[in-house]
């Protein structure tokens, strides 16, 4: 009793000081809270999916304590159920395609994130649009012969990834120089500048986060920062982690041709190469000639190996058809097709076992082994390229 009343001031001081620290704790839990987006269904918890905080696009934070815009994430994180069935399918691509279009990106001075925007495009595919689109980029003819493409009935050089890579910038610093905003500058890649600032004047506001859009443009800026996670933070979708491991580019010798050329196929013999490789790794080239009457200069790119078997690796830059779902089907005869599945290629990671592969394609192990001929797991090496044959539905087709 009687230490109680010696140490009362102290016991009381001390009894306060905690209860302080509890009401601040609890105070500034709830005003963190309150200012990120909570990523909560409000009939029920979304399992598996996390949505990270301080999202940004080029350095450009979302803004926050906004139901809306939560709303749009929601959509665009959770209620698309392709995430996990296309991710192994995009993953193999963003290996193979993203060390061509982000040195590119980096050269001309524009944000490193805006690869995500030709994924959304494409899904890094050479994609034909009903209304004339191409290319990874989605360049329309007038744009592209704008900045010094050609695009006629035997050339088209919007399929050629780093020629289109370049025009995508110079589009896009463009509509910076205008917008002075780099998520503006994105949308205005989707829906056109004009588009854009018309929707800004009508509408009253400098912020794409309170423009009232089209369906499309809308849901943009949410896709890419979708994409983006995919990509960088796969563990936010439920996806086991994985990161990219880019694939070496193909050694390549460049042949340039001011002329017209009457017979591909003698052309391609006379660069030590044939005419199924020549097409693979210059896919702008629509037929059989090369017709060049203003001495336009083509570069051919022809691989240094030719006995070797790219089939896998630029089965991307074949033709394909966008469809109104924005995943693209084949348009001519594709060698990776397989009657009901289709084949892609993985390459084994350090550390990545074929336990680890099958899961996350959610396939079968065994079937693994089999497509590959593979009878000991322990003999396979980092590098090591590996078929993965998907059904269909599993790619979105």
């Amino acid at each position: 009793m009687n230490f109680l009343r010696q140490n009362y001031w102290r016991i009381t001081v001390s009894f306060v000081v905690i209860c302080l620290l509890q009401f601040a704790f609890i105070y500034f839990k709830k005003i963190s809270d309150d200012n990120y987006p909570s990523y909560r269904d409000n009939n029920f918890s979304v399992f598996g999916l996390n949505i990270p905080r301080n999202l940004s696009f080029c350095e450009e934070k979302i803004p926050t304590n906004d139901y809306a815009l939560k709303d749009n994430l929601e959509k665009e994180f959770f209620m698309n159920k392709e995430w996990k069935s296309n991710a192994g399918y995009l993953f193999s691509k963003a290996q193979k395609w993203f060390p061509y279009i982000e040195p590119i990106l980096k050269k001309e001075g524009v944000p490193d994130d805006f690869k995500y925007v030709a994924v959304i495009e494409s899904h890094l595919s050479n994609a034909i649009s009903p209304m004339g689109a191409a290319g990874f980029w989605q360049l329309v003819p007038s744009t592209a012969t704008h900045y010094g493409l050609v695009v006629n009935e035997n050339v088209d050089e919007r399929l050629d990834v780093e020629k289109s890579t370049r025009v995508a910038c110079k589009l896009i610093k463009y509509a910076y120089s205008i917008f002075k905003n780099w998520t503006l500058t994105a949308a205005a890649y989707n829906l056109g500048v004009g588009g854009l600032q018309n929707a800004l004047a009508k509408q009253n506001t400098n912020s794409y986060y309170d423009l009232l859009l089209n369906r499309e443009t809308g849901s943009f800026i949410y896709r890419i920062l979708a994409y983006k996670t995919l990509f960088s933070n796969p563990e936010n979708l439920g996806l086991k982690k994985k990161t990219l491991n880019y694939y070496s580019k193909v050694p390549v010798k460049i042949i340039t041709v001011d002329s017209s050329i009457t017979d591909l196929n003698h052309f391609a013999k006379t660069v030590n190469c044939n005419i199924a490789l020549l097409k693979l790794f210059n896919p702008w080239l629509l037929g059989d000639k090369l017709n060049n009457p203003d001495k336009h200069i083509f570069e051919f790119k022809i691989p240094k190996k030719t006995n070797a078997d790219y089939s896998y690796y630029y089965a991307d830059l074949m033709k394909r058809v966008k469809t109104d779902s924005n995943i693209t089907q084949l348009a001519i005869n594709d060698s990776l097709l397989v009657g009901e599945e289709n084949v892609i290629n993985h390459v084994i990671n350090e550390k990545e076992s074929l336990k680890d592969i099958a899961e996350f394609y959610e396939i079968n192990e065994a079937d693994l082994k089999e497509w590959n001929q593979i009878v000991d797991s322990i003999g396979i090496k980092p590098g090591q390229m590996l078929i993965i044959k998907l059904k269909r539905n599993k790619i979105g087709n």
